[in-house]
């Protein structure tokens, strides 16, 4: 049961995740053949439901990359039926307090360490001793993206088995009576967010954040966060499109 994420933090590097938000095999398959450390099925924002999660999960079988879902919401029956598919970790937005991180972490842990029921479908299928291994193996990251989930970071980073925190910049923006954004310079932003990360790094625990360009993303990884998600499959295939066809336009839109 191995997972490429654990693999990159016991080397003490930054994990690089993919951000699936199209419910396709197809553009699914396409994030997995690239280097990639992990990538994750977005059910909250993205237009996918479980049966396309499922399908998605099945087309980066075999690639070698971790495969996480971030999940609608804190609810303890979507958490495990994606764990019971085959994820190997659960990101779970809005966790604002140390209750709401218990609740998530719970759900994703066989007793004692949780309350997750036992019935792995597909996950018994494809990993050898699931049962065995998947407290140890699953990742857990609570979203950190209100102003009360920071006012209340340190008693959710006690959280017992809190893999780390998912630092979610557009609604942490939007709390703090700003603009949704990410790759935020604004000072005060900076500010939290960085406060944020030497909190998590002083609690021994994994620090992730979804950057959108490159440079910002590189940046983040200096400073020290664990791992970083570059944009979206929606976001990159319309830049895409957006710079081509910018450049036909651009010489003249088809005349001779």
């Amino acid at each position: 049961m191995d997972s490429r994420l654990h693999d990159v933090w016991a080397a003490d590097k930054g994990a690089f995740n993919g951000w699936l938000s199209i419910p396709s095999t197809v553009t699914t398959e396409i994030a997995a053949l690239q280097d990639y450390d992990s990538l994750t099925i977005d059910l909250q924002h993205g237009l996918v439901d479980y049966q396309a999660a499922l399908q998605m999960m099945q087309a980066v079988h075999g690639y070698g990359k971790t495969v996480l879902a971030r999940v609608p919401w804190n609810e303890p029956g979507i958490i495990m039926k994606l764990l019971d598919g085959g994820a190997l970790g659960i990101i779970c937005p809005m966790i604002n307090t140390a209750e709401e991180a218990e609740r998530f972490v719970g759900a994703c842990q066989y007793a004692p360490r949780g309350y997750r029921s036992s019935g792995p479908t597909r996950a018994g299928l494809i990993y050898p001793d699931y049962f065995k291994q998947a407290n140890d193996t699953i990742v857990t990251l609570a979203m950190i993206e209100t102003v009360q989930a920071v006012q209340n970071l340190d008693a959710i980073l006690k959280t017992p088995n809190l893999t780390g925190v998912y630092v979610g910049p557009g609604d942490l923006a939007v709390s703090m009576g700003k603009p949704p954004s990410l790759d935020h310079t604004d000072p005060i932003m900076v500010a939290t967010i960085d406060g944020v990360l030497a909190k998590v790094k002083a609690a021994g625990l994994k620090c992730g954040m979804h950057c959108m360009n490159p440079p910002y993303m590189v940046e983040a990884i200096k400073k020290g966060f664990d791992f970083v998600t570059l944009s979206s499959d929606v976001r990159l295939m319309t830049a895409a499109q957006v710079e081509g066809v910018g450049a036909f336009r651009k010489a003249g839109g088809g005349n001779r």
